[in-house]
């Protein structure tokens, strides 16, 4: 048994990802399968939930979570709490954009980012902590943006709860080192995912422009610092954002 599975008491460290069906998700979930966590990555739909299942394989499962559900996360948690156990390990990456000027943003496509978004992480990460404080371990990453620092015309309702997201980290870290508990941001900037796929040549050239290494980043290169951060060699970090976003914000 591991050092880190002897501190929780069980002989194979759980690990939760929201948002993991695709993208930057399923990249954290494949990465920290193969690290040796049991992954339940979540998805919002059944199917997503059971193509993420097939991806994990052995080591680990898929499930539906709405975060903005409050049932939804009762659910998943009773259902962890009976199988594979709560988690040592949380990955907060489910989030959604509505982007709309804000003199033309309607209140639902702001409530349904901060509900998700910001909402969302405090039910998920709320449940969580019992049996974290109780096993004096654990690790909770959250994922933010590099626009919770630079901001980004459009999507005051997305940047606000991302800058929101690392608040929260900050906060909760206070709240938890005493337990041997880190709570951490990762803040990727301009990656290579499905939404990115979707811009025209003109708006990525655009972009790459202001990206001071030239290039997007991969879902993987997010990965690998989520990896480091539940690693045991980042237990003397905490409350800290890493940025991933190739230079394209310095602060």
């Amino acid at each position: 048994m591991s050092e880190l599975g002897r501190q929780i008491g069980i002989e194979r460290r759980v690990a939760l990802v929201t948002g993991a069906s695709r993208g930057i998700g399923l990249a954290i979930a494949t990465r920290l399968a193969a690290e040796g966590f049991h992954v339940v990555g979540t998805a919002t739909t059944s199917e997503g939930a059971a193509v993420l299942g097939a991806a994990l394989g052995a080591s680990g499962q898929g499930a539906v979570l709405r975060v903005e559900a409050q049932a939804s996360v009762d659910a998943l948690y009773a259902a962890l709490e009976a199988g594979p156990g709560l988690p040592a390990v949380l990955v907060n990456n489910a989030g959604v954009t509505r982007d709309n000027l804000l003199l033309r943003m309607k209140e639902d496509e702001w409530q349904a980012v901060v509900e998700t978004n910001l909402g969302g992480l405090y039910r998920v990460v709320k449940p969580a902590l019992r049996a974290m404080m109780k096993a004096r371990f654990g690790r909770i990453v959250n994922l933010s943006s590099v626009v919770a620092r630079m901001g980004n015309a459009g999507q005051t309702n997305y940047v606000a709860s991302k800058a929101g997201i690392e608040g929260f980290t900050r906060s909760l870290a206070q709240e938890l080192a005493s337990r041997a508990i880190t709570v951490n941001a990762v803040a990727p900037g301009f990656i290579e995912t499905d939404m990115t796929a979707a811009l025209t040549e003109s708006q990525a050239a655009q972009m790459m422009e202001r990206i001071p290494l030239g290039r997007m980043g991969s879902a993987e290169e997010v990965a690998h610092a989520v990896a480091f951060l539940v690693s045991d060699a980042a237990g003397y970090i905490t409350g800290a954002t890493i940025p991933v976003n190739g230079g394209l914000y310095m602060a």
